[in-house]
Protein backbone atom coordinates (compact mmCIF):
# COMPACT_ATOMS: atom_id res chain seq x y z
CA UNK A 1 0.00 0.00 0.00
CA UNK A 2 2.73 2.27 0.59
CA UNK A 3 4.81 2.00 -2.34
CA UNK A 4 1.16 2.30 -4.41
CA UNK A 5 0.40 5.68 -2.71
CA UNK A 6 4.04 7.00 -3.24
CA UNK A 7 3.76 6.32 -6.99
CA UNK A 8 0.19 7.25 -7.32
CA UNK A 9 0.07 8.69 -11.38
CA UNK A 10 -2.19 11.41 -10.51
CA UNK A 11 -0.43 14.85 -10.50
CA UNK A 12 -3.18 17.05 -9.50
CA UNK A 13 -2.13 18.80 -6.36
CA UNK A 14 -5.73 18.71 -5.29
CA UNK A 15 -5.28 14.32 -5.68
CA UNK A 16 -1.91 15.12 -4.15
CA UNK A 17 -3.23 16.05 -0.97
CA UNK A 18 -5.97 13.49 -0.65
CA UNK A 19 -3.84 10.64 -1.17
CA UNK A 20 -0.97 11.54 0.67
CA UNK A 21 0.89 10.56 -2.63
CA UNK A 22 4.69 12.14 -2.36
CA UNK A 23 6.15 12.04 -5.56
CA UNK A 24 4.88 11.90 -9.19
CA UNK A 25 6.47 10.26 -12.21
CA UNK A 26 6.97 13.11 -15.24
CA UNK A 27 6.27 12.22 -18.72
CA UNK A 28 9.04 9.54 -18.99
CA UNK A 29 10.58 7.52 -19.97
CA UNK A 30 11.97 10.41 -22.19
CA UNK A 31 15.37 10.79 -22.95
CA UNK A 32 17.73 13.16 -20.78
CA UNK A 33 18.16 15.98 -23.31
CA UNK A 34 14.71 16.70 -22.73
CA UNK A 35 15.65 17.57 -19.18
CA UNK A 36 18.32 20.31 -20.35
CA UNK A 37 21.11 18.64 -21.26
CA UNK A 38 21.18 19.44 -24.74
CA UNK A 39 23.01 16.38 -25.86
CA UNK A 40 21.65 12.90 -27.65
CA UNK A 41 24.31 10.69 -26.15
CA UNK A 42 22.27 9.25 -23.18
CA UNK A 43 19.55 6.80 -22.03
CA UNK A 44 15.81 7.08 -20.95
CA UNK A 45 14.99 7.14 -17.61
CA UNK A 46 11.70 8.35 -15.47
CA UNK A 47 12.32 11.14 -13.16
CA UNK A 48 10.37 11.45 -9.61
CA UNK A 49 9.04 14.73 -8.27
CA UNK A 50 9.21 15.30 -4.38
CA UNK A 51 6.75 17.28 -3.00
CA UNK A 52 6.51 19.38 -0.15
CA UNK A 53 4.51 18.36 2.73
CA UNK A 54 1.15 19.09 2.57
CA UNK A 55 -0.92 20.91 5.79
CA UNK A 56 -3.17 17.85 7.52
CA UNK A 57 -1.18 15.21 6.48
CA UNK A 58 -0.80 12.35 8.84
CA UNK A 59 2.27 10.86 10.24
CA UNK A 60 2.77 8.87 7.99
CA UNK A 61 1.99 10.36 5.02
CA UNK A 62 4.64 12.67 6.35
CA UNK A 63 6.86 9.62 6.37
CA UNK A 64 5.73 8.35 3.17
CA UNK A 65 6.46 12.13 1.53
CA UNK A 66 10.19 11.97 3.13
CA UNK A 67 11.05 8.48 1.63
CA UNK A 68 9.55 10.06 -1.52
CA UNK A 69 11.82 13.46 -1.09
CA UNK A 70 14.89 10.31 -0.42
CA UNK A 71 14.04 8.96 -3.38
CA UNK A 72 14.22 12.50 -5.55
CA UNK A 73 17.01 13.66 -3.68
CA UNK A 74 20.26 13.94 -5.67
CA UNK A 75 17.58 15.54 -8.33
CA UNK A 76 16.14 17.92 -5.86
CA UNK A 77 17.95 18.32 -2.34
CA UNK A 78 15.47 20.91 -0.94
CA UNK A 79 12.55 19.46 -0.51
CA UNK A 80 13.44 17.16 1.69
CA UNK A 81 14.41 20.09 4.70
CA UNK A 82 11.01 20.83 4.57
CA UNK A 83 10.02 17.68 6.42
CA UNK A 84 12.97 18.41 9.09
CA UNK A 85 12.75 20.34 12.17
CA UNK A 86 15.08 23.25 12.81
CA UNK A 87 16.74 20.45 14.87
CA UNK A 88 16.96 17.22 12.48
CA UNK A 89 18.05 20.03 9.67
CA UNK A 90 21.27 20.39 11.65
CA UNK A 91 21.81 17.03 12.79
CA UNK A 92 20.85 14.76 9.81
CA UNK A 93 23.05 13.87 6.88
CA UNK A 94 22.39 12.21 3.27
CA UNK A 95 26.18 11.38 3.28
CA UNK A 96 27.42 7.86 3.78
CA UNK A 97 25.97 4.57 1.77
CA UNK A 98 22.60 3.97 0.21
CA UNK A 99 20.69 1.63 2.06
CA UNK A 100 18.52 -0.37 -0.37
CA UNK A 101 15.72 -2.32 0.77
CA UNK A 102 12.88 -4.41 -0.64
CA UNK A 103 9.77 -3.25 -2.75
CA UNK A 104 7.79 -4.96 -0.09
CA UNK A 105 8.61 -2.61 2.54
CA UNK A 106 5.43 -1.38 5.31
CA UNK A 107 5.00 0.84 8.30
CA UNK A 108 4.92 -0.36 11.76
CA UNK A 109 2.07 0.49 13.55
CA UNK A 110 1.84 4.47 14.50
CA UNK A 111 2.79 5.44 18.20
CA UNK A 112 2.22 7.99 19.70
CA UNK A 113 4.19 9.30 22.87
CA UNK A 114 1.78 12.18 24.16
CA UNK A 115 4.32 12.83 27.77
CA UNK A 116 6.68 13.18 25.27
CA UNK A 117 4.62 15.11 22.85
CA UNK A 118 6.10 12.67 19.73
CA UNK A 119 4.69 10.17 17.39
CA UNK A 120 7.00 7.38 16.57
CA UNK A 121 6.28 5.77 12.60
CA UNK A 122 8.92 3.21 12.11
CA UNK A 123 9.47 1.60 8.23
CA UNK A 124 9.77 -2.36 8.17
CA UNK A 125 11.72 -3.91 5.89
CA UNK A 126 14.56 -6.19 4.05
CA UNK A 127 17.80 -4.94 3.32
CA UNK A 128 19.21 -6.01 -0.13
CA UNK A 129 21.95 -4.38 -0.95
CA UNK A 130 23.86 -0.97 -0.02
CA UNK A 131 25.13 1.63 -2.33
CA UNK A 132 28.85 3.10 -1.33
CA UNK A 133 30.21 6.27 -2.35
CA UNK A 134 32.41 4.96 -4.44
CA UNK A 135 29.36 3.74 -6.57
CA UNK A 136 29.84 0.12 -5.68
CA UNK A 137 26.60 -1.96 -5.49
CA UNK A 138 26.92 -4.33 -2.76
CA UNK A 139 24.48 -7.34 -2.32
CA UNK A 140 23.93 -8.46 1.53
CA UNK A 141 24.71 -11.98 2.24
CA UNK A 142 21.50 -14.07 2.86
CA UNK A 143 23.08 -15.92 5.97
CA UNK A 144 23.26 -12.35 7.66
CA UNK A 145 20.53 -10.58 9.56
CA UNK A 146 19.33 -8.68 6.67
CA UNK A 147 15.54 -7.06 8.60
CA UNK A 148 15.49 -2.99 8.62
CA UNK A 149 13.51 -1.40 11.38
CA UNK A 150 14.27 2.32 10.74
CA UNK A 151 12.24 4.77 13.86
CA UNK A 152 11.37 8.17 12.37
CA UNK A 153 10.33 10.05 15.08
CA UNK A 154 7.93 12.91 14.44
CA UNK A 155 6.92 16.47 16.64
CA UNK A 156 3.74 18.77 15.79
CA UNK A 157 5.02 22.30 14.48
CA UNK A 158 3.38 25.85 15.73
CA UNK A 159 0.26 25.19 13.13
CA UNK A 160 -0.58 21.45 14.34
CA UNK A 161 1.37 19.81 11.91
CA UNK A 162 3.61 16.51 11.93
CA UNK A 163 7.69 17.59 10.93
CA UNK A 164 10.18 14.84 11.23
CA UNK A 165 12.44 15.41 14.43
CA UNK A 166 14.98 12.51 14.57
CA UNK A 167 15.70 9.93 11.53
CA UNK A 168 18.55 7.88 10.76
CA UNK A 169 21.56 9.07 9.00
CA UNK A 170 21.48 8.40 5.36
CA UNK A 171 19.25 8.04 2.32
CA UNK A 172 16.72 4.96 2.48
CA UNK A 173 15.62 3.93 -1.12
CA UNK A 174 13.63 0.61 -2.55
CA UNK A 175 15.05 -1.46 -5.34
CA UNK A 176 12.33 0.18 -7.71
CA UNK A 177 14.10 3.85 -6.48
CA UNK A 178 17.36 2.26 -7.33
CA UNK A 179 15.97 0.34 -10.63
CA UNK A 180 14.46 3.74 -11.82
CA UNK A 181 16.80 6.14 -10.74
CA UNK A 182 20.27 3.91 -11.15
CA UNK A 183 21.81 2.79 -14.17
CA UNK A 184 24.50 -0.84 -14.05
CA UNK A 185 27.50 0.43 -15.52
CA UNK A 186 30.93 -0.83 -16.37
CA UNK A 187 33.85 1.37 -16.18
CA UNK A 188 37.09 -0.06 -17.53
CA UNK A 189 40.80 0.45 -16.27
CA UNK A 190 43.92 -1.21 -17.38
CA UNK A 191 45.44 -4.13 -15.93
CA UNK A 192 49.04 -4.89 -14.61
CA UNK A 193 50.00 -0.71 -14.31
CA UNK A 194 48.79 -0.50 -10.58
CA UNK A 195 49.66 -4.17 -9.67
CA UNK A 196 53.28 -3.44 -11.72
CA UNK A 197 53.37 -7.11 -12.68
CA UNK A 198 53.49 -6.69 -16.73
CA UNK A 199 52.85 -4.41 -18.95
CA UNK A 200 48.94 -3.56 -19.19
CA UNK A 201 47.35 -5.18 -22.04
CA UNK A 202 43.68 -5.98 -21.08
CA UNK A 203 40.93 -3.77 -19.82
CA UNK A 204 39.36 -4.95 -16.06
CA UNK A 205 35.38 -3.56 -15.62
CA UNK A 206 34.56 -1.91 -12.99
CA UNK A 207 30.86 -2.69 -11.95
CA UNK A 208 29.30 0.52 -10.75
CA UNK A 209 25.49 1.94 -10.14
CA UNK A 210 25.50 5.48 -11.75
CA UNK A 211 22.58 7.72 -11.03
CA UNK A 212 20.91 9.24 -13.74
CA UNK A 213 21.12 13.06 -13.75
CA UNK A 214 18.44 15.66 -15.55
CA UNK A 215 21.24 18.17 -16.11
CA UNK A 216 24.37 16.20 -18.15
CA UNK A 217 23.87 13.17 -20.35
CA UNK A 218 24.69 9.66 -19.20
CA UNK A 219 27.86 9.72 -21.36
CA UNK A 220 29.26 13.01 -19.25
CA UNK A 221 27.91 10.98 -16.14
CA UNK A 222 29.88 8.01 -17.32
CA UNK A 223 33.42 9.48 -18.52
CA UNK A 224 33.37 11.49 -15.35
CA UNK A 225 33.19 8.60 -12.84
CA UNK A 226 35.90 7.03 -15.12
CA UNK A 227 38.18 10.00 -14.70
CA UNK A 228 37.73 9.33 -10.32
CA UNK A 229 39.23 6.17 -10.68
CA UNK A 230 38.20 2.58 -9.60
CA UNK A 231 36.05 1.83 -6.93
CA UNK A 232 37.75 -0.02 -3.39
CA UNK A 233 37.23 -3.27 -4.77
CA UNK A 234 40.06 -2.38 -7.45
CA UNK A 235 41.88 0.17 -5.89
CA UNK A 236 45.36 -0.24 -6.14
CA UNK A 237 45.07 -2.96 -8.35
CA UNK A 238 44.64 -1.44 -11.94
CA UNK A 239 45.84 1.54 -14.08
CA UNK A 240 44.02 4.98 -15.13
CA UNK A 241 45.52 6.58 -18.03
CA UNK A 242 43.12 9.93 -16.65
CA UNK A 243 45.61 11.68 -15.06
CA UNK A 244 45.08 13.85 -11.78
CA UNK A 245 42.87 16.94 -12.03
CA UNK A 246 41.32 15.59 -15.19
CA UNK A 247 37.74 17.02 -16.00
CA UNK A 248 35.04 16.80 -18.32
CA UNK A 249 34.36 20.49 -19.95
CA UNK A 250 31.90 19.18 -22.36
CA UNK A 251 30.05 16.23 -24.81
CA UNK A 252 28.66 16.92 -27.58
CA UNK A 253 27.13 14.64 -30.18
CA UNK A 254 25.90 14.72 -33.66
CA UNK A 255 24.40 11.72 -36.06
CA UNK A 256 27.91 10.46 -36.40
CA UNK A 257 30.15 11.81 -34.24
CA UNK A 258 31.21 12.47 -29.96
CA UNK A 259 33.14 15.19 -29.41
CA UNK A 260 34.77 14.98 -26.02
CA UNK A 261 36.21 18.35 -24.90
CA UNK A 262 38.47 17.63 -21.72
CA UNK A 263 41.02 19.69 -19.50
CA UNK A 264 44.02 18.40 -17.70
CA UNK A 265 47.50 17.74 -18.10
CA UNK A 266 47.66 15.10 -20.59
CA UNK A 267 50.46 13.65 -21.83
CA UNK A 268 50.81 13.56 -25.56
CA UNK A 269 52.67 10.19 -26.00
CA UNK A 270 51.46 7.32 -28.27
CA UNK A 271 51.21 4.49 -25.58
CA UNK A 272 49.17 6.79 -22.97
CA UNK A 273 46.87 7.55 -26.07
CA UNK A 274 46.18 4.10 -26.86
CA UNK A 275 45.22 2.77 -23.38
CA UNK A 276 43.31 6.24 -22.94
CA UNK A 277 41.36 5.44 -25.94
CA UNK A 278 40.57 1.85 -24.93
CA UNK A 279 39.39 2.86 -21.59
CA UNK A 280 36.74 5.49 -23.34
CA UNK A 281 35.85 2.87 -26.16
CA UNK A 282 34.99 0.38 -24.13
CA UNK A 283 33.60 2.74 -21.01
CA UNK A 284 30.99 4.08 -23.80
CA UNK A 285 29.94 1.11 -26.26
CA UNK A 286 29.85 -1.17 -23.66
CA UNK A 287 27.36 0.63 -21.96
CA UNK A 288 25.22 1.08 -25.00
CA UNK A 289 26.40 5.08 -25.61
CA UNK A 290 27.66 6.53 -28.55
CA UNK A 291 27.05 3.38 -30.74
CA UNK A 292 27.99 3.40 -34.51
CA UNK A 293 29.59 6.93 -34.17
CA UNK A 294 33.39 7.88 -33.81
CA UNK A 295 35.24 9.74 -30.98
CA UNK A 296 36.61 13.06 -31.37
CA UNK A 297 38.69 13.53 -28.62
CA UNK A 298 39.86 17.69 -27.31
CA UNK A 299 41.75 19.13 -24.59
CA UNK A 300 40.36 22.41 -24.25
CA UNK A 301 39.08 22.96 -27.11
CA UNK A 302 41.88 22.04 -29.46
CA UNK A 303 42.43 18.22 -31.28
CA UNK A 304 44.10 15.96 -29.04
CA UNK A 305 43.12 12.09 -30.86
CA UNK A 306 39.97 10.94 -32.63
CA UNK A 307 38.88 7.18 -32.96
CA UNK A 308 37.00 5.01 -35.71
CA UNK A 309 33.32 4.34 -34.93
CA UNK A 310 32.18 2.33 -32.07
CA UNK A 311 30.41 -1.13 -31.87
CA UNK A 312 29.49 -3.13 -29.41
CA UNK A 313 31.70 -5.17 -28.48
CA UNK A 314 34.10 -2.22 -28.77
CA UNK A 315 36.19 -3.03 -31.72
CA UNK A 316 39.47 -2.14 -29.65
CA UNK A 317 42.99 -3.36 -30.32
CA UNK A 318 43.21 -6.56 -30.26
CA UNK A 319 45.69 -6.60 -27.20
CA UNK A 320 42.66 -5.04 -24.74
CA UNK A 321 39.85 -7.28 -25.43
CA UNK A 322 41.13 -10.22 -27.31
CA UNK A 323 39.61 -13.54 -26.31
CA UNK A 324 41.54 -15.64 -24.73
CA UNK A 325 42.86 -19.12 -25.54
CA UNK A 326 39.62 -21.47 -25.87
CA UNK A 327 40.89 -24.61 -26.71
CA UNK A 328 39.76 -27.02 -24.62
CA UNK A 329 42.09 -29.49 -22.47
CA UNK A 330 41.00 -32.40 -20.05
CA UNK A 331 42.32 -34.61 -17.41
CA UNK A 332 41.71 -38.98 -17.53
CA UNK A 333 43.42 -41.35 -15.77
CA UNK A 334 45.80 -38.84 -14.37
CA UNK A 335 47.43 -37.43 -17.84
CA UNK A 336 46.43 -34.35 -19.81
CA UNK A 337 44.82 -34.22 -23.04
CA UNK A 338 43.90 -31.95 -25.89
CA UNK A 339 40.05 -32.28 -26.88
CA UNK A 340 40.44 -32.02 -31.15
CA UNK A 341 37.64 -30.57 -33.33
CA UNK A 342 36.34 -34.07 -34.16
CA UNK A 343 35.29 -34.09 -30.35
CA UNK A 344 38.38 -36.89 -30.01
CA UNK A 345 41.20 -35.54 -27.05
CA UNK A 346 44.82 -36.78 -27.55
CA UNK A 347 47.78 -36.51 -24.79
CA UNK A 348 49.87 -33.88 -24.61
CA UNK A 349 53.15 -34.61 -25.69
CA UNK A 350 55.64 -34.91 -22.80
CA UNK A 351 54.99 -35.69 -18.64
CA UNK A 352 52.05 -34.25 -18.47
CA UNK A 353 50.21 -36.44 -20.81
CA UNK A 354 51.27 -39.35 -19.35
CA UNK A 355 49.05 -41.41 -17.21
CA UNK A 356 49.19 -42.23 -13.46
CA UNK A 357 48.51 -41.52 -10.09
CA UNK A 358 51.20 -39.23 -9.22
CA UNK A 359 49.91 -35.42 -10.49
CA UNK A 360 46.29 -34.25 -9.87
CA UNK A 361 44.53 -30.74 -10.37
CA UNK A 362 46.23 -29.49 -13.50
CA UNK A 363 46.21 -26.12 -14.56
CA UNK A 364 47.75 -24.73 -18.31
CA UNK A 365 49.86 -21.57 -18.62
CA UNK A 366 48.54 -19.03 -20.74
CA UNK A 367 50.63 -19.87 -24.03
CA UNK A 368 50.12 -23.42 -23.19
CA UNK A 369 53.50 -23.97 -22.93
CA UNK A 370 53.83 -25.24 -19.32
CA UNK A 371 51.03 -27.51 -16.80
CA UNK A 372 51.52 -27.61 -13.32
CA UNK A 373 49.82 -29.90 -11.19
CA UNK A 374 50.09 -31.16 -7.32
CA UNK A 375 52.09 -34.36 -6.88
CA UNK A 376 51.53 -37.20 -4.15
CA UNK A 377 54.97 -36.27 -3.42
CA UNK A 378 54.22 -33.22 -2.34
CA UNK A 379 54.15 -29.56 -3.87
CA UNK A 380 53.89 -27.86 -6.87
CA UNK A 381 55.26 -29.49 -10.13
CA UNK A 382 55.22 -28.14 -13.61
CA UNK A 383 56.89 -29.37 -16.41
CA UNK A 384 57.04 -27.86 -20.19
CA UNK A 385 54.30 -29.08 -22.83
CA UNK A 386 57.10 -30.48 -24.85
CA UNK A 387 57.82 -34.59 -25.92
CA UNK A 388 61.66 -33.58 -23.58
CA UNK A 389 59.78 -31.82 -20.39
CA UNK A 390 60.36 -32.99 -17.43
CA UNK A 391 58.75 -33.07 -14.13
CA UNK A 392 60.60 -29.99 -12.06
CA UNK A 393 58.86 -28.73 -8.43
CA UNK A 394 58.30 -25.31 -8.29
CA UNK A 395 56.48 -24.69 -4.82
CA UNK A 396 57.83 -27.27 -2.31
CA UNK A 397 54.61 -28.07 0.49
CA UNK A 398 52.39 -30.72 2.09
CA UNK A 399 48.81 -29.18 1.87
CA UNK A 400 48.89 -26.93 -1.17
CA UNK A 401 45.57 -25.85 -3.18
CA UNK A 402 45.52 -27.01 -6.82
CA UNK A 403 47.68 -24.40 -8.76
CA UNK A 404 46.79 -21.35 -10.55
CA UNK A 405 48.60 -19.63 -13.33
CA UNK A 406 48.75 -15.76 -13.59
CA UNK A 407 48.69 -14.22 -17.40
CA UNK A 408 52.39 -13.14 -16.65
CA UNK A 409 53.58 -16.62 -16.04
CA UNK A 410 53.86 -16.78 -12.22
CA UNK A 411 52.03 -19.71 -10.25
CA UNK A 412 49.87 -19.61 -7.37
CA UNK A 413 48.45 -21.55 -4.53
CA UNK A 414 47.58 -21.28 -1.05
CA UNK A 415 49.54 -23.11 1.68
CA UNK A 416 46.92 -24.73 4.20
CA UNK A 417 49.54 -25.85 6.80
CA UNK A 418 51.14 -22.33 7.16
CA UNK A 419 48.22 -20.58 5.90
CA UNK A 420 50.04 -18.37 3.43
CA UNK A 421 49.73 -17.31 -0.42
CA UNK A 422 52.62 -18.72 -2.43
CA UNK A 423 53.94 -17.69 -5.50
CA UNK A 424 56.79 -19.21 -8.13
CA UNK A 425 57.92 -17.95 -11.57
CA UNK A 426 58.96 -21.36 -13.02
CA UNK A 427 60.02 -20.38 -16.43
CA UNK A 428 62.75 -18.25 -14.62
CA UNK A 429 63.00 -20.90 -11.80
CA UNK A 430 62.14 -18.18 -8.98
CA UNK A 431 60.33 -18.58 -5.89
CA UNK A 432 58.50 -19.82 -4.40
CA UNK A 433 57.77 -16.80 -2.41
CA UNK A 434 55.20 -15.56 0.15
CA UNK A 435 52.64 -12.91 -1.22
CA UNK A 436 50.81 -11.20 1.92
CA UNK A 437 46.93 -11.64 2.05
CA UNK A 438 46.08 -10.36 5.54
CA UNK A 439 42.24 -10.74 4.71
CA UNK A 440 42.44 -14.84 4.36
CA UNK A 441 44.32 -15.17 7.58
CA UNK A 442 42.77 -17.78 9.56
CA UNK A 443 40.42 -19.19 6.72
CA UNK A 444 40.16 -22.60 5.33
CA UNK A 445 40.98 -21.99 2.32
CA UNK A 446 40.38 -24.86 -0.29
CA UNK A 447 40.91 -22.96 -3.72
CA UNK A 448 42.61 -20.50 -4.99
CA UNK A 449 41.63 -18.99 -8.62
CA UNK A 450 43.64 -16.24 -10.53
CA UNK A 451 41.72 -14.70 -13.00
CA UNK A 452 42.20 -14.30 -16.66
CA UNK A 453 42.73 -10.13 -16.65
CA UNK A 454 45.65 -10.63 -13.42
CA UNK A 455 43.80 -8.85 -11.36
CA UNK A 456 40.98 -10.54 -9.37
CA UNK A 457 41.46 -13.61 -7.19
CA UNK A 458 38.73 -15.34 -5.75
CA UNK A 459 39.07 -17.81 -3.11
CA UNK A 460 36.91 -21.15 -1.96
CA UNK A 461 36.52 -21.08 2.04
CA UNK A 462 36.63 -24.83 3.55
CA UNK A 463 33.03 -25.70 1.16
CA UNK A 464 30.87 -22.77 2.30
CA UNK A 465 31.98 -19.45 0.83
CA UNK A 466 33.36 -17.62 -1.54
CA UNK A 467 35.22 -14.37 -1.57
CA UNK A 468 36.93 -12.32 -4.35
CA UNK A 469 39.86 -10.09 -4.04
CA UNK A 470 42.24 -8.24 -5.89
CA UNK A 471 46.22 -8.21 -6.61
CA UNK A 472 47.74 -4.76 -5.83
CA UNK A 473 51.18 -3.90 -5.62
CA UNK A 474 54.39 -5.20 -7.53
CA UNK A 475 57.75 -7.53 -6.58
CA UNK A 476 57.81 -7.41 -2.65
CA UNK A 477 55.17 -5.24 -1.97
CA UNK A 478 52.51 -7.50 -4.16
CA UNK A 479 49.19 -8.16 -1.86
CA UNK A 480 46.27 -9.94 -2.07
CA UNK A 481 43.76 -7.59 -0.67
CA UNK A 482 40.06 -5.47 -0.98
CA UNK A 483 38.39 -8.98 0.17
CA UNK A 484 34.34 -8.95 -0.13
CA UNK A 485 32.41 -12.15 0.54
CA UNK A 486 30.48 -12.84 -2.96
CA UNK A 487 28.46 -16.04 -2.13
CA UNK A 488 27.50 -17.97 0.69
CA UNK A 489 26.22 -21.42 1.20
CA UNK A 490 22.95 -21.62 3.27
CA UNK A 491 22.22 -24.59 5.67
CA UNK A 492 23.65 -28.09 4.45
CA UNK A 493 24.45 -26.67 1.20
CA UNK A 494 28.04 -26.95 -0.24
CA UNK A 495 29.99 -25.38 -2.60
CA UNK A 496 32.01 -27.81 -4.38
CA UNK A 497 33.62 -25.71 -7.03
CA UNK A 498 34.61 -22.23 -8.82
CA UNK A 499 35.76 -21.79 -11.98
CA UNK A 500 36.30 -18.13 -13.97
CA UNK A 501 34.47 -17.52 -17.05
CA UNK A 502 36.09 -14.11 -17.60
CA UNK A 503 37.43 -11.39 -15.55
CA UNK A 504 34.12 -9.88 -14.07
CA UNK A 505 32.05 -13.40 -14.08
CA UNK A 506 32.63 -16.40 -11.87
CA UNK A 507 30.85 -20.17 -12.10
CA UNK A 508 30.16 -21.27 -8.62
CA UNK A 509 28.96 -24.91 -7.97
CA UNK A 510 26.74 -25.68 -5.40
CA UNK A 511 25.12 -28.99 -4.30
CA UNK A 512 22.07 -28.85 -2.34
CA UNK A 513 19.61 -31.15 -1.13
CA UNK A 514 17.38 -31.06 -3.85
CA UNK A 515 20.17 -31.35 -6.15
CA UNK A 516 22.76 -28.82 -7.47
CA UNK A 517 23.01 -25.67 -9.05
CA UNK A 518 25.19 -23.45 -11.19
CA UNK A 519 25.46 -19.80 -10.42
CA UNK A 520 27.21 -17.31 -13.04
CA UNK A 521 28.10 -14.20 -10.90
CA UNK A 522 29.12 -10.86 -11.90
CA UNK A 523 31.68 -9.84 -8.88
CA UNK A 524 31.29 -6.83 -9.16
CA UNK A 525 27.84 -5.89 -8.31
CA UNK A 526 26.56 -9.82 -6.97
CA UNK A 527 23.97 -9.87 -10.45
CA UNK A 528 23.73 -13.87 -10.87
CA UNK A 529 22.39 -16.00 -13.42
CA UNK A 530 21.30 -19.04 -12.43
CA UNK A 531 21.81 -21.79 -15.09
CA UNK A 532 19.59 -24.46 -16.27
CA UNK A 533 20.13 -27.93 -13.86
CA UNK A 534 21.09 -31.34 -15.28
CA UNK A 535 19.70 -34.58 -13.53
CA UNK A 536 23.71 -35.57 -13.89
CA UNK A 537 25.55 -34.76 -10.79
CA UNK A 538 28.33 -32.47 -12.07
CA UNK A 539 31.79 -32.11 -9.92
CA UNK A 540 34.21 -29.62 -11.64
CA UNK A 541 33.84 -26.47 -13.74
CA UNK A 542 35.88 -24.47 -16.32
CA UNK A 543 35.04 -21.54 -18.83
CA UNK A 544 36.06 -19.14 -21.08
CA UNK A 545 33.72 -16.81 -22.16
CA UNK A 546 30.67 -18.22 -23.40
CA UNK A 547 31.75 -21.71 -23.02
CA UNK A 548 30.86 -23.39 -20.04
CA UNK A 549 32.02 -27.18 -19.55
CA UNK A 550 31.10 -29.44 -16.24
CA UNK A 551 32.46 -32.93 -15.56
CA UNK A 552 29.88 -35.41 -13.87
CA UNK A 553 30.82 -36.75 -10.74
CA UNK A 554 31.09 -40.27 -12.38
CA UNK A 555 33.64 -39.22 -14.35
CA UNK A 556 32.54 -40.41 -17.48
CA UNK A 557 31.91 -37.50 -19.60
CA UNK A 558 32.05 -33.42 -20.29
CA UNK A 559 29.33 -31.55 -20.36
CA UNK A 560 29.28 -28.37 -22.30
CA UNK A 561 26.06 -25.70 -21.46
CA UNK A 562 24.72 -24.08 -24.46
CA UNK A 563 23.37 -20.68 -24.15
CA UNK A 564 21.56 -20.29 -26.95
CA UNK A 565 19.64 -24.00 -26.24
CA UNK A 566 19.76 -23.10 -22.22
CA UNK A 567 20.89 -26.81 -22.05
CA UNK A 568 23.68 -29.24 -20.98
CA UNK A 569 24.73 -31.04 -23.93
CA UNK A 570 27.38 -34.24 -23.73
CA UNK A 571 30.75 -33.57 -25.71
CA UNK A 572 32.02 -37.09 -27.37
CA UNK A 573 35.52 -37.26 -24.90
CA UNK A 574 34.74 -39.94 -22.35
CA UNK A 575 36.39 -41.41 -18.82
CA UNK A 576 37.26 -37.46 -18.14
CA UNK A 577 37.61 -36.19 -14.77
CA UNK A 578 38.01 -32.82 -14.96
CA UNK A 579 37.61 -29.67 -17.60
CA UNK A 580 40.49 -27.13 -18.06
CA UNK A 581 41.15 -23.90 -20.16
CA UNK A 582 44.13 -22.02 -20.16
CA UNK A 583 44.82 -19.89 -17.38
CA UNK A 584 41.17 -19.16 -14.90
Amino acid sequence: MARANRLCAAAAAAVLALSGCAVIPVGGPFPIEEAGSGDSVTVPFQRLVAVEPQRGWSAQQVVEGLQAAMAAYADDPGILPKYLTEEARRVWKADGPVTVIDNGFRFDDVVENKEKKETIVTILGTKIAQINEDDTYVPVDPADDNKVSRAITLVKDRNGDYRVNLLPQGLLLTDADVRRAYRPTNLYYLNGTAAGTHEPDRLVADRVRLRIKATESFAETVVERVIQGPTSALQGAVGNEFPAGARVLSIRSSEDRVIINLAGPFRPSDTFREGLEAQLRASLSVNGLANGRSLEIQVEGEPFFSTGPLIVPANLPERWLAVEDRQVFYTSKGAVHLLGNDGEGRPLAGPAGQPGETYSGFAVSKDRDRVAARSTEGGIWVTRHAADGRWQQSIPGEKLTDPSWHRDGSLWTYDQQSGSVLRSYPSVSRGPEHVAAPALQGLDVTSLRMSRDGVRVAVLVGKKQVQVGALAGGGAGAMLSNFQTLISAEGEDEIRDIAWSDGEHLLVLVRTKAGQVVKEINVGDGETLQLPTTSKPLEHLAAQGDVILATTEDGNEILEYGRDKQTWAPKPATAVEKPIFALG
